[in-house]
């Protein structure tokens, strides 16, 4: 058979739909799917329409469309594409089909909405070509990564695999706070950083390590000790936080800050063989103080210098942190909100533990005043309740 006799038998099989008729049964549900090539979506794509290109069409359609009844209605730039990939789909069980006559050149030709996507530039597209081909995050996840402006509390064995992969996914801006220097017992953790730093300051080691690995993002340092008087400072601009601190003063601090300023936080700790994490990210959900109200005792709570930590223990507990701001940015999954993530390396089990907020939490309670920030150190030290003693951020 002969591809004009193919395409006029298709043309009898399928549905041939005019543009002005597409927007109506969009909003009866149908999915409108650009099959045309990359180069030819830079030059625009109807609105609400998903574009993946006709050599991914039947790799991506179940993720699209895991219904084969739904209503789909394919373009190309004229109709010869959209009529071979009907037929495609019928063979793998799609029902309800129909293509777009006269393709996006009629779409635009009749003046009919579309839009011009944002392409990255060629070494973006080949920098993360492995992530944009993906369906769920395309074009527009990626260019959702490179305005997001995300900060990391701590360069060290949490952090460090955390921007690593969040700067080599793409993240536009990230900030980095640590006061801290690099030692040489951190180096069997703390990936960011060299022998031949020992002494530097980590934030200065992280950035020259991050610049390296990805020169297209903005890399901001803060070498500082975080506390009561400069977390907001620090905090505006940010669109959200990642703890990677290994203290429960500043685990506090951090968690107050974001509640007061509303912005998620992606929280993760570490001992051991062991580490959780989870997602706070307001509006009815919990925080981390509706997770522990209460430091615990010293004694129930050591630090890595104390207790000691396998190495890569914190590259995973990171390395989750970062998949769970790569879900927030973009839209897509489900994050770990309300949910805290717990994993044991001895065994390389994961258990997973509901949260709920807690309706009288001092700090995210829904109709709550913020109280303030306190003394974290002598809060977390067993203080008397840090409610009757705050701390203005101006006399901290």
């Amino acid at each position: 058979m002969s591809l004009e006799t193919r395409l006029q038998q298709l043309r009898e099989d399928f549905p041939l739909v005019s543009p002005a008729d597409v927007s109506a049964r969009l909003g009866s549900g149908a999915l409108l799917l650009d099959v045309r090539e990359a180069d030819e979506i830079a030059q625009g794509t109807p609105e609400g329409a998903q574009a993946i290109g006709r050599g991914y069409l039947e790799m991506r359609i179940e993720n699209l469309a895991p219904e084969r009844d739904r209503p789909i209605i394919l373009m190309c730039a004229v109709t010869t594409r959209s009529l071979l990939a009907a037929d495609d789909l019928r063979r793998m069980g799609y029902s309800n089909l129909a293509v777009v006559a006269g393709g996006f050149n009629r779409w635009k030709d009749e003046g009919l909405p579309y839009v011009l996507p944002e392409t990255p530039d060629a070494d973006a597209l080949q920098r993360y070509a492995r992530q944009i081909v993906l369906p769920e995050l395309g074009q527009a996840g990626q260019q959702r990564l490179g305005q997001a402006r995300v900060l990391l509390i701590g360069a060290g064995g949490l952090g460090s695999p955390s921007a690593l992969y969040l700067a080599a996914a793409g993240i536009g801006t990230l900030g980095l706070v640590d006061h801290d220097k690099v030692d040489r017992s951190n180096l069997h953790r703390q990936v960011l950083h060299r022998d031949d730093r020992i002494g530097m300051a980590k934030t200065e080691s992280a950035r020259r390590t991050l610049e390296a690995l990805n020169p297209a993002i903005r890399i901001r340092t803060h070498e500082l000790r975080l506390d009561s008087g400069n977390v907001e400072s620090i905090f505006e601009g940010y669109d959200l936080v990642v703890d990677g601190s290994d203290n429960f003063p500043t685990r506090y601090l951090v968690n107050d800050a974001c509640v007061k300023l509303g912005l998620p936080l992606v929280y993760g700790a570490v001992q051991g063989f062991e580490g959780q994490v989870s997602v706070f990210a307001g509006a009815g959900q919990p925080c981390y103080r509706c997770l522990f109200p209460e430091p615990p005792a010293a004694e129930f709570a050591p630090n890595c210098n104390e207790a000691g930590v396998l190495g890569v223990i914190p590259g995973i507990i990171g390395l989750l942190q970062a998949l769970e701001v790569i879900k927030l940015v973009t839209g897509i999954g489900e994050p770990l909100v309300g949910r805290l993530l717990l994993f044991d390396g001895l065994s390389t089990r994961l258990r997973e533990v509901r949260l709920k907020a807690d309706p009288n939490c001092r700090y995210c309670a829904e109709g709550r005043e913020f109280p303030g920030f306190v003394d974290y150190v002598r809060f977390c030290a067993g203080a008397p309740d840090p409610e009757q003693d705050p701390v203005s951020p101006q006399h901290a």
